[in-house]
């Protein structure tokens, strides 16, 4: 065992891509076995992900010694260069198609998700319109939000409750995206344009869109990251002013 040990603690790294192997190979023979592949190997993956997460202590499992390679496999740096990869196999002129609905899709993904968290504010009980703004923008994306709270100055635990909504807007987009991609067309890279300015949220939106088709990552990357920069832009300016003058 100290032996072993020894040669987990060497290459952290390569015994975490067996272990993320390993998990997806179990949740792929699981969705065949047991549910006839209506729920994607991917998506279970992803729970198990997530159910492992909550594992150790801040950093989640990579606290655990024998798994600390999980922090930079499943860090930043590893999962931006994925993305970036896959832009390797995009079609500029696919892009360039889509450009005025993509444009359309980002102005109602970003004006929608914010006052629907806004709204989500307000029944919460908050009424100042900073509170109001920091929430809504953490339903844009758990980016968006403390960028927006520390804008204006809003306070601790509302910019905390902003990235709590943008966390839980991750994972539902990233469990959901597979399950749903089928009943609405999410086959194709116009679409995938669409769904990333809608969405917004640049993890969720590149995992979810890697379980429907590899693909089609760079084309909703694309869009999803537009989302995030428009956010930072609108959320603490035209739309806390315009709940400020409301309020």
């Amino acid at each position: 065992m100290e032996l072993l040990n020894s040669l987990i603690d060497k290459n952290g790294l390569v015994f975490a891509f067996l272990l993320v192997g390993i998990i997806m190979l179990l949740s792929f023979w699981f969705s065949k076995t047991f549910l006839n592949k209506k729920i994607p190997g991917v998506a279970i993956a992803v729970l198990v992900g997530l159910g492992l997460a909550t594992l150790g202590g801040e950093k989640g499992i990579s606290d655990i010694p024998v798994f600390a390679g999980m922090a930079l496999l499943g860090g930043a740096m590893l999962r931006d260069f994925t993305v970036v990869a896959t832009a390797m196999g995009a079609d500029i002129n696919k892009i360039k198609d889509a450009g005025l609905a993509g444009a359309i899709s980002l102005l109602v993904g970003v004006f929608f998700s914010f006052f629907f968290g806004a709204l989500i504010a307000y029944l919460m009980g908050y009424r100042d319109a900073i509170s109001i703004t920091t929430i809504g923008a953490g339903a844009c994306t758990y980016i968006v939000g403390p960028i927006t709270g520390g804008a204006i100055c809003a306070s601790s635990d509302v910019i905390a409750i902003s990235i709590a909504i943008g966390v839980v807007k991750t994972i539902v987009t990233t469990i959901l995206t597979p399950l749903i991609a089928p009943k609405i067309g999410l086959d194709n890279p116009h679409s995938a344009v669409v769904f990333g300015g809608l969405i917004g949220t640049s993890s969720g939106v590149t995992a979810g869109l890697a379980a429907t088709d590899p693909k089609l990552v760079p084309y909703g990357a694309l869009t999803a990251t537009f989302y995030t920069g428009l956010g930072c832009l609108l959320c603490p300016s035209l739309f806390y002013l315009v709940l400020n003058f409301v309020l």
